[in-house]
């Protein structure tokens, strides 16, 4: 199937942010839209909504008058479910309850042709169990958009068990055709979004928890480090906590109490509470009129700085850029060597410090282990040569005036520096790490291909590379000595590997090759 004709009508129920969104989309592509709510009169507000929203993006001169008006023309008000006989997709975007969407849907097999697609915007359900004793459960699709749908490219096409492929295809394409960028996705707990994010929020809470950082400073490492658009503080906080553990505690159950999908204790406070984020005023930071925005905590240099002599050896591979950095600032102070017998080695020496890119241990463990005496460890940024603030960690017994060097040599190069709690993986690495093991699980049970997994993650929650590209650009063996470190290291399932992430390490080759 192609996607459906300009002509065919389409019929949205539930006039909420998210119906109304998805309403809008359809209509400016041209469709007659019809929008239902069984509160009276909320679609001819929400209509009216829409109607000052477009007005405003012409004020602002961001579409033309032309263009409002004709997404209005095309969207109506339906005063009952039986005004969707003659459409030809139906989309339900109301409350996320199985028993009150299977009996809309109920209604709509009585009304609508057998030819008509009929979708849900559910962003958790199964979409196998919503069509469970439908005459035509072919022809029921999971279309999950993201809000605010007008402005969110991601549109996840979620096949059930019996839904026909030449629907999914059609709903694909349709949507691609309403501007949005669409991805295939299987009907298993939280898709591809709602499931492979858990890491991002997961590994932020746990070292909140474990007092490696305060909120700020970790969401500032996530994003000047990582390039995520926001930390996960933030972005729980304006998301909504109840929203956002009921997420994680939908796909923890739904997997039977797989630790890798555990909620967090800290996060459930919040929400016994009521401390719900913006929209109560008050989360894991103060919204209200006279509250300080926290600062991330930074290590200040020396007022009167002296650089040591520095160095760089072995094969630097992810540090090479960060050395360039170094090197550029501190030409006449910077040597690079070649350590013989030490070539899998990479290493920035600054004084007496030795530097190194984490790899999974605490840099005490690694400086037990490989016999070094003043061991710093190094974050993950997304961009050495461009990034403004990086987490370093250091092995106990190191001097703070050893340390104090570094950070004089860093910021010498623009690089604010947070001292974070010897803690395995640091912050940005192992967020990515379990993002990437996440998405090779989900690439190897079926849930979306390695391509549209990493499409819905920097569409849908705007990261900075996909998880799986980011791993190819890490080395896939890397990232599973990274997770392996810190399975050993806490003991827990929760940092397993993916068999799909063993299998590539082994055949030498990422996930793209």
């Amino acid at each position: 199937m192609t996607a459906l004709h300009i002509s065919t009508q389409v019929g949205v129920i539930g006039a909420g942010a998210m119906g109304a969104g998805i309403a809008q989309v359809a209509a400016k592509a041209g469709h007659i839209v019809k929008l239902y709510d069984n509160r009276e009169g909320a679609a001819k507000t929400a209509i009216e909504l829409t109607s000052k929203q477009l007005y405003r993006l012409v004020e602002r001169k961001k579409i033309s008058t032309q263009d409002a008006e004709k997404t209005l023309a095309n969207l109506h008000v339906a005063q009952t479910l039986e005004d969707f006989s003659s459409a030809g997709l139906v989309i339900e975007a109301i409350v996320e309850n199985i028993d009150v969407k299977q009996s809309v849907f109920a209604s709509l097999e009585a009304i609508c042709s057998p030819e008509c697609v009929l979708a849900s915007n559910t962003s958790s359900l199964s979409i196998t169990r919503l069509a469970a004793g439908m005459a035509h459960p072919e022809r029921f699709v999971g279309v999950h958009f993201f809000n605010p749908a007008p402005i969110m490219k991601l549109v996840e096409i979620v096949s059930g068990l019996v839904t026909s492929k030449a629907v999914a295809n059609s709903l694909y394409e349709t949507v691609l055709a309403w501007g949005k960028k669409p991805v295939y996705a299987a009907s298993t707990p939280g898709f591809i979004v709602n499931r492979v994010a858990r890491p991002f929020y997961a590994e932020s809470l746990r070292l909140k928890q474990e007092g490696v950082a305060d909120c700020a400073t970790l969401d500032a490492l996530m994003r000047h480090s990582g390039g995520f658009r926001m930390g996960a503080f933030e972005l729980t906080d304006l998301i909504g906590h109840d929203v956002n553990y009921a997420v994680t505690c939908s796909v923890f159950d739904a997997y039977y109490g797989d630790f890798r999908f555990q909620p967090s204790l800290v996060q459930k406070e919040l929400v016994d509470a009521g401390l719900l984020g913006r929209k109560t005023g008050q989360g894991f930071y103060s919204y209200h009129d006279d509250a300080d925005k926290p600062s991330a905590s930074i290590r200040p240099p020396s007022s009167t700085p002296s650089y040591p002599l520095c160095s760089a050896s072995g094969e630097l591979a992810q540090l090479q850029p960060l050395c360039e950095r170094l090197l550029s600032h501190l030409d006449d102070q910077f040597i690079v060597t070649e350590d013989e017998g030490q070539s899998s080695v990479s290493a920035i020496c600054i004084g007496e410090a030795r530097l190194m890119l984490t790899d999974g241990r605490m840099a005490t463990e690694r400086a037990n282990a490989e016999g070094i005496e003043h061991l710093i460890l190094i974050d993950l940024a997304l961009d050495y040569k461009a990034t403004t603030h990086i987490a370093l960690s250091r092995s106990y017994g190191t001097p703070d005036s050893v340390f104090q060097q570094v950070v004089d040599v860093f910021a010498l190069s623009g690089i604010a520096v947070s001292e974070v709690k010897d803690s395995p993986g640091l912050v940005v690495m192992r967020t990515v790490a379990m993002l990437a093991n996440e998405a090779a699980d989900a690439a190897l049970n079926g849930v979306a291909s390695i391509e549209d997994i990493d499409i819905a993650m920097t569409y849908g929650v705007n990261y900075p590379c996909g998880p799986l590209a980011w791993a190819d650009t890490l080395g896939v063996a890397n990232v599973l000595t990274v997770l392996g470190h810190l399975q050993r290291t806490y003991g827990e399932d929760r940092y397993r590997p993916s068999l799909l992430m063993t299998q590539r390490s082994l055949e030498q080759r990422g996930f793209y090759d």
